[in-house]
């Protein structure tokens, strides 16, 4: 579907003289065929059925008003058997999901040890499919544990690139409006891709200078600094002349009334080399190892068991050396 189409839908819906059509569920469907073709001849039939079990499971929990899959969740799956498949038939010569082992689970998990948790877990659900429709006879993720330090293991920005990157989307003028706003908001508030995204005019409050992100669940107050981006994108925004109703608008998005796109966002921190992730672990492990974990995660609509594991494994040397002058025998009030 073209901007125009996009755009004549978005309008004909807004104003009820038409039903959305199913671009998003026929794009979705194209993706998963692409990711089962890719799988080989002698194991793409369960993997098929697997598919077909995902979408019903899913239609069931629409149904029921539980939380259903989204497509992206069964995308991933799929990627992964895929994977998965390929990996069997290239490097341990398996036509047949039934010859899987234990061996062979463990020696695709080491291939991306960092993703070693994520993929086990979709293992573990399509070996319990197979193993429910006799495809396999014995559950080869049984007994694999998901390896690996329990704490944070990705990477943060040092202070000394932090003023860099500050100076740059403040005061410098290279940096498009759409990245200031989403470095900044990622560098100070740990703001996601996803909050920025979806980011709407009416979660604005010019009055008390705060704005809403996301899930959470008070308001954001904006420093001076992150106001003035903020305004610097709403400028920028307002030189299109569009009704879109969210604050980051693109050429693509700007006769519609969708947000721009996950890929868009993405890759608007490419010019200054740090992905938006990293900035946003930079923030939460600082507040997180300075504040109490739990409020942290309050005020950021997060679970407590996502905020901990920023603090897992982190012992302050100045706090211990206070602790130690303190202790009594040690000769201090």
């Amino acid at each position: 579907m073209g901007s125009l189409a996009r755009a004549l839908e978005a309008f004909l819906t807004q104003h009820g003289l038409a039903l959305p059509t199913d671009q998003a569920q026929r794009l979705a469907a194209g993706r998963r065929r692409r990711r089962i073709d890719a799988i080989p001849l002698p194991l793409r039939l369960p993997v098929q059925a697997f598919t077909e079990s995902m979408l019903r499971a899913r239609e069931r929990a629409r149904k029921a008003g539980t939380l259903p899959r989204t497509d992206s969740t069964i995308e991933t799956a799929l990627a992964i058997v895929r994977d998965l498949a390929r990996f069997l038939t290239s490097t341990r010569n398996k036509q047949d999901w039934a010859l899987t082992e234990v061996h062979d689970v463990e020696a695709f998990l080491a291939t991306m040890p960092k993703a070693r948790q994520r993929r086990l877990t979709v293992l573990r659900q399509y070996f319990r499919f197979a193993r429910s429709r006799k495809i396999v006879l014995i559950d080869p993720t049984l007994g694999v544990k998901a390896k690996g330090p329990s704490g944070f293991s990705g990477t943060t920005v040092a202070v000394d690139q932090q003023r860099q990157l500050f100076r740059r989307w403040t005061t410098g003028t290279d940096a498009h409006p759409h990245e200031a706003l989403l470095g900044l908001l990622a560098l100070l508030h740990a703001a996601s891709s996803s909050e920025v995204r979806l980011l709407r005019l009416d979660d604005l409050d010019p009055t008390n200078r705060t704005i809403h992100l996301g899930k959470r669940p008070h308001p954001v107050p904006m420093d001076p600094v992150s106001w003035s981006v903020l305004q610097r994108c709403l400028a920028h925004r307002a030189d299109w002349g569009t009704d879109n109703p969210y604050v980051i608008v693109t050429r693509n998005t700007k006769t519609g009334r969708a947000p721009a796109s996950t890929a868009y966002v993405s890759h608007l921190l490419d010019p200054c080399g740090t992905p938006p992730r990293t900035l946003r672990s930079t923030r939460l492990a600082d507040l997180v190892n300075t504040l109490d974990p739990k409020l942290v995660a309050a005020a950021l609509g997060m679970d407590p068991e996502g905020v901990m594991i920023y603090l897992a494994d982190h012992v302050d040397v100045g706090r211990l050396a206070q602790r130690r002058e303190k202790a009594p025998g040690s000769g201090t009030a």
